[in-house]
């Protein structure tokens, strides 16, 4: 199963994106989390300690020129299929059953950036598509720069995380049109923040008949850990309640 989650910034992608992983984990499960938000956060969410530092792959300059055969300042030719199938073992940081990779961003803005870093980065996210033994679980900015047409079909869903507000829903309509143009056409809303008294069908019938995968409550407890750097995975069978009817709903689609 390789799932891409956008979102609003500040909607809960990266929340989810840890929750499903730690709970998958659990499981027995093999996870490879992949942090593709520029806005790196995915491994505080984890719990991974903020003492160790991470490099994303994109800032390791020397690595990525050896790969793609680029040169220093760039402006000539390089690799766009860079040898990666050794990056996942070599890079990622394990805790408790799960693999954490951090992509980074690119040194240049917009989806059609052609550097070497992004040549990389693309080449590293389609192996992990496209290898079946892992869960992937790729947590993204609200777009599909790292993805491509040759994997959107490997993608089992995108999951777009929707708060209450229009700007929210916006942004998950957004996603979910770059995500067709490339062939993507699994799309499910988690509902995040839900409060007491919130119209969940209202909500729902503003995304279009986009599927509704299940609803995480507001939670001040996640909200503390957020602002403490604590893992937001908080071991409760409350919170087990509501992410485990998501994770079904993922596994009986993919």
């Amino acid at each position: 199963m390789k799932l891409a989650i956008s979102g609003k910034g500040g909607t809960g992608k990266t929340t989810l994106a840890a929750l499903l992983a730690r709970f998958w984990a659990e499981q027995g499960k093999d996870i490879i989390a992949v942090d593709a938000d520029p806005d790196a956060n995915l491994a505080g969410a984890l719990g991974l300690s903020s003492e160790k530092t991470i490099t994303p792959i994109s800032d390791m300059r020397q690595f990525i020129l050896d790969r793609t055969d680029a040169k220093a300042g760039y402006g000539s030719y390089f690799k766009l299929n860079p040898k990666v199938d050794d990056i996942p073992e070599r890079f990622s940081h394990r805790m408790d059953g799960i693999r954490l990779l951090v992509l980074g961003g690119t040194s240049t803005g917009g989806a059609g950036c052609i550097c070497p870093e992004s040549a990389l980065l693309k080449a590293l996210v389609t192996h992990l598509l496209l290898t079946p033994e892992q869960i992937v679980i790729l947590d993204m900015e609200a777009g599909v720069e790292h993805l491509g047409r040759a994997t959107a079909q490997a993608v089992s869903t995108m999951i777009m995380v929707v708060e209450p507000g229009q700007r929210s829903i916006q942004t998950a309509l957004n996603v979910k049109r770059l995500a067709a143009q490339i062939g993507i056409t699994k799309v499910g809303a988690v509902i995040n923040k839900v409060t007491e008294g919130l119209d969940i069908d209202s909500l729902a019938a503003s995304l279009n008949d986009v599927p509704i995968l299940g609803t995480l409550p507001y939670d001040p407890d996640i909200a503390k850990a957020d602002l403490e750097g604590r893992s937001c995975w908080l071991d409760t069978a409350e919170q087990r309640k509501y992410v485990s009817p998501i994770a079904e709903a993922l596994l009986s689609q993919s």
